[in-house]
Parts: structure tokens; C-alpha cells; sequence
């Protein structure tokens, strides 16, 4: 890829500031081979285009959905195998769809979990603890410590 006046370029820092990432994680996504084709400008200066913001995207959808860097690579490089590699990219994504589903359900557990708590606890500031509607203690904890006595 070269340099062309007739589209807009980017600079590292500008990339970083349009792609919600730091010019560091830039240079590591290049590294690691996540990055590439990074056109040159004068000086030698990296330029980023709109198809890298895009792809920068993708990347970012994909790390915030905890998809570890090997797997990442991976889809990079069936990417770059074009239509050949689409198949190949259904089946990484449905895989990594089931893993994303299951986390989200664990962090709805946990977040319900948090809310009963916080509202427990809510509780136990405006008066003496009574029992729930749902059956569940209302006692914080034992002395504050996070374990709650035997029967």
C-alpha cells in the first residue's frame, strides 16, 4: 500500500483518538501481525486509512467480547485469505458467539447476585434485617465478614 494525497490518512495519533485506542496498541496489533499493509507517508511515517479504522473495529469488538490473541490472529489470517477463508471465519465467530452467550449469562448471574446484595445491605442500613419476599436471608453477613453463621 502506498501513500496517496487523494484519501484521507490518519497518523498514528489520530487513529488512536478515532479508534478509541492507544498509538501503542496500534504498534502491537502491527507486531503481532493483527495490523497490516500500514501505508507509509513522507518521512516513512505510518497512515492509516478507513479501512484500517474499520478493521481496528473489528479488532476492538472482538477483545472487548474477550477473544484471546491467538484466536484473533487466526481470524486475521483468514481474512486475508478472502473468499476463500469465509467459511473457515462463520465457524470461528459461531464458536466464539457460544463462548460470548455463556459469559454473558454468567455475568447476568453475578450482576443479579450484586443487585440482591446491594440491596440487602441497603436494607440493613435503614433498620434491623427482616426476611425477603423471595425466602433469602436479609443478614448481611456474620460481623461484617463475608461468612454467614451455620444452622
Amino acid at each position: 500500500m502506498s501513500f496517496d494525497d487523494t484519501n484521507e490518512w490518519l497518523t498514528p495519533m489520530e487513529m488512536a483518538e478515532r479508534c478509541g485506542v492507544s498509538a501503542e496498541t496500534l504498534r502491537y496489533y502491527e507486531r503481532e501481525g493483527l495490523l497490516d499493509r500500514v501505508a507509509r507517508g513522507e518521512g516513512n511515517h505510518r497512515r492509516y486509512s478507513a479501512d484500517d479504522v474499520a478493521w481496528v473495529g473489528v479488532l476492538r469488538c472482538l477483545r472487548v467480547t474477550a477473544m484471546p490473541i491467538r484466536e484473533m490472529k487466526r481470524f486475521a489470517e483468514l481474512v486475508r485469505l478472502g473468499d476463500a477463508g469465509v467459511a473457515d471465519r462463520v465457524e470461528l465467530l459461531e464458536a466464539h458467539r457460544v463462548e460470548v452467550l455463556a459469559k454473558r449469562a454468567a455475568l447476568d448471574d453475578a450482576l443479579q447476585m450484586i443487585d440482591h446484595k446491594i440491596d440487602v445491605y441497603r436494607r440493613s442500613l435503614a433498620g434491623p434485617p427482616t426476611a425477603d419476599t423471595a425466602g433469602r436471608s436479609t443478614t448481611p453477613t456474620l460481623g461484617g465478614r463475608g461468612v454467614r453463621s451455620r444452622p
